[in-house]
Parts: structure tokens; sequence; C-alpha cells
């Protein structure tokens, strides 16, 4: 029993890592909410205010309880990573804490900012004027935006290390421009935020596809796909563009990792793009070669050199290479997926001026935002295992970042099902909400009534609606009091 208990808390970067990863996995499906949400609410609200929509307000009324249930949880997730910095990678924050910690810093009080003016937004719907209530979403807009660049800085800077001087293994001077802005940051802010506002509006998006597959038809689901799918569609193809570039960057200034992506084992020209394929004992199998692609992707001629992991020893190379490069090829691949389902109802909205709703473009549309959220953890191993086996790339190795403290299995396990508990708090009480929405009781249409604009039953999205009932007239209508 003695020598189980000693194994379990033995000292091991590989449960560091899987906690650290299992963390940032689940956050950063929630921090793409907090980036990208806001938007896609304040655009369903600016419709209804500039239109008198009725069913556009109602969807940036709902959207705004969720996102601040979603903002709730996405408190607790990040709390943990904060902790799990310092407490699984000491090395890293003890010998660069006085660099890489100013980032951190700043995205807690982005986070912090964010989440009052959440707080505002929500409690200003029966409060504010209309336009004063759609302005006040416009915190949580830029503050998300600087938010999302202080982390990615941190971590494009354990990429691209600068702007810090050592002496005797010590920090003597931070150069905080420097750090924020390093080499990497440009690239990976915006590949970040693209990446979010995809996440976000096909996530949304399919939730009405769904509802548009069941034939509920009305304004209020169309509008409800209609907004964040458009944002997330806008955003595709940027976002292939931006990935085209990062591959060439890492190429330039990673090239171990670009290796480990794309199967080079050796450095030479005329190298040839691998689809699929498990790299094993020097062979690939199960893969599909394009002869010379991928000197051609990289710098426009078959006879571009491309450095391989040949060029380094065998104990600075990544591991699991196979797994670096499947998980390029799915987001690639996904990406791809995203931009044809974009164009085609951009195709068709152009030619017809109206919502594609077919049952084969519907289908592929549910699937988008669980499509893209794999797009987006995939990214994420290509980033955090391709840079491996460094913490900061050239500079400071994992294993000597990693906590000499034993018990992070049990710590590992503990985090698992404390984001079990969060991932049925994230899904279940907007499908619980959801559903008391479709219900369409009269105590909660008097609970959504916005002052500015018609009832939740004008909107039609409710069994109120077939009630004949009149809308509730706006507050300019009302009497005064006397």
């Amino acid at each position: 029993m003695g020598a189980v208990a000693a194994h379990v808390l033995a000292v091991n970067p590989v449960p560091a890592r899987s906690q650290m990863g299992s963390s940032l996995g689940f956050h950063i499906i929630l921090a793409c909410f907090g980036i990208a949400f806001a938007v896609v609410i304040m655009t369903a609200e600016w419709i209804g205010i500039k239109r008198g929509d009725a069913a556009a307000l109602l969807l940036a009324h709902r959207w705004s309880k969720v996102m601040a249930v979603l903002v709730a949880v996405g408190a607790v997730s990040g709390t943990v990573l904060s902790y799990e910095m310092g407490l699984l990678w000491p090395g890293l924050m003890g010998r660069f804490g006085a660099a890489i910690g100013l980032p951190f810093s700043m995205e807690g009080i982005f986070f912090f900012l964010e989440a009052i003016f959440v707080g505002v937004y929500l409690y200003g719907w029966q409060r504010l004027p209309p336009w004063v209530h759609w302005w006040s979403g416009m915190p949580i807009v830029v503050f998300g935006v600087l938010g999302a660049l202080s982390v990615v800085a941190a971590n494009s800077w354990m990429n691209s290390p600068a702007g810090y001087t050592l002496s005797h293994g010590k920090i003597t001077s931070v150069d905080p421009v420097s750090v924020f802005f390093n080499t990497s940051t440009p690239y990976e802010t915006a590949h970040m935020l693209l990446a979010a506002y995809m996440v976000t509006g096909f996530l949304v998006a399919g939730v009405y596809a769904v509802g548009l597959l069941r034939g509920r038809r009305d304004r209020y689901h169309r509008l409800g796909f209609a907004i964040p799918f458009t944002m997330a569609g806008i955003a595709a193809p940027l976002q292939v563009m931006m990935g085209d570039i990062i591959a060439r960057f890492i190429a330039q200034n990673q090239p171990v990792k670009f290796a480990a992506m794309e199967y080079v084992s050796r450095t030479m020209s005329d190298v040839p793009e691998w689809l699929g394929g498990i790299y094993f004992n020097g062979h690939i199998d199960f893969g599909t070669s394009i002869p010379s692609f991928d000197s051609i992707l990289v710098g426009f001629s078959p006879h571009t050199r491309v450095i391989g992991w040949d060029t380094v020893p065998a104990s600075q190379r990544p591991p699991l290479v196979t797994l670096i490069h499947l998980s390029f090829d799915l987001m690639v691949g996904i990406g791809m997926f995203l931009l044809v389902l974009a164009a085609w109802q951009g195709w068709w909205w152009w030619f017809h001026r109206r919502l594609l709703v077919t049952a084969w473009f519907l289908v592929p549309a549910a699937l988008s935002g669980v499509a893209a959220a794999a797009a987006m953890e995939a990214g994420w191993v290509v980033t955090e295992v391709g840079r491996q086996p460094w913490i900061v790339y050239r500079v400071l190795l994992v294993s000597n970042a990693v906590t000499p403290a034993g018990g992070v299995t049990v710590t590992l396990a503990m985090i698992l099902a404390l984001y079990a508990v969060l991932t049925v708090i994230s899904i279940g009480v907007p499908m619980v909400m959801s559903r008391r929405w479709r219900r369409g009781t009269a105590a909660d249409e008097q609970a959504e009534q916005v002052p500015y604009g018609p009832s939740p039953a004008a909107a039609g999205a409710s069994p109120a609606a077939s009630t004949g009932r009149p809308a509730v007239p706006r507050r300019s209508d009302r009497p005064e009091a006397p």
C-alpha cells in the first residue's frame, strides 16, 4: 500500500502538464464567449433598437442572461488557472515571474472590469434608456479583447521570450513593452480573437440551427441563427489566411515545432505535405503525401529548404509527434470545412436575399459549433505540445520548471472532477433556461419585458404569441405618471 502511495505522489512533469492542459482546454471555450459573445448580443440589441424588432431585443435580453452564467463559470476556471501557474510551475514563475507576471496581472484586471460591466449591462435592461444601455455593453467588448491580448501575450512570450535581462540566472531588468509585444504576440492574438468569434458564433448558431431543423421557422429562430453565423462566417476566411501566415512564421521562428507539425524529419527541399498518417520508427503509415507542397506553402517554391527535427538532439525534440501532426491536420481540416459552410450561406444570400434553411445545410451548421471548439482545442495542442520540451522556448525546460512537490496526480483528479461539475453547469443551466423560455408563461414574459421594446409575445418565440394579446406598448408610448 505504501509503495502504491509513493508511486501516486511521485514527482512527475506529465501529471502537471495534464492538469494545466485540462484546465486550459476547459477555460479556453469560456474565454471565447468572454471575448465574442458580447458582440453577438449587442448586434441583436442594435437591430432591436434601430428597427423596433421584438425578436432581436428578446434574443439580446436572453443571451445576456446566458453570458452572465458563462462569466461566473469562467471566473472559477480562470482562478484555478492562475493558481496553477504558481503551484505547478515554480521554476518558471520563480525565475521569470518578473516578466511573465505582468501580462497575467493585466489580464486579471481586465477580467474584473469586464465582469463589472456584465453586471451593469444585465442590471440595466430595466433601468437605462435604450442607447445608454447599448453603450454600457461596449466596455465588455473592449475589456474582453484587452484581456485576451494580455493572456495571449504571456503565452506568446513563452514562444518568443524577449524584454528581459538575466544576470546569474536572475532577472535584473524588464522592458514591459517588449514582454507584451514580443514577435509572436501579433500573430497569436489575431489567431485567438478570430478563433473566439468563430467558436462563439458557430456554437450559438448551432443551437438555433437545431431549432430550425425542428420546424421553428419564426423570425426569432431565424435571427438567432443569422446573427452569430454571420459573425463566425466573416471570421472564417480571415482565420484561414491568418493560419497560413502563422504557419510560415513558425517555420522561421520555431522550425522544430513546424517540423513536428508537418512530419519533416530531416532538413531538405521539395518537402511533401502529409495529410494524416501515423509516424512510427522513421516511417509514416496511413497517410497521403502531396509532393513538394510543404516547401511551396513555406516559401512559394518547391525548392524551399525546410528545417527538420534532425537539427536538434533527440532530447530537444517535441514528444508525441503524431499527436502534434494530427492535431494540426484536424485544425486545418475543420477550418476549411467551416469556410466552405460560411461561403455556402453567403452565396445563397447573395443570389436569393434570404437564409438557406434546407436540411442539407442546417445539419452541418448544427455541428459547426462543436467542430469549431474541436479545432480550437487542436490548435492549443499544437501550440503547447509542439513547444516541448521547452516551457520557455530555448531558455527553460519543462523538467526544470515543474514543481518538485508530490501529489499532482491527486490534484489532477480533483480538477477533472471540478471541471465535470462546471461542464454540467455551463451546459445544463442554459438548457433549463431555454426550456423555460419555450414554455412562455405569463410570469416569464413579464420578467423579460424590456421597457423600450415590444413584449416577448410579439417576438413569436413563446406560446403566448398565439393568444392574440396586444404587444406591451413602448415606454415612450405609455402615459406619464401624474
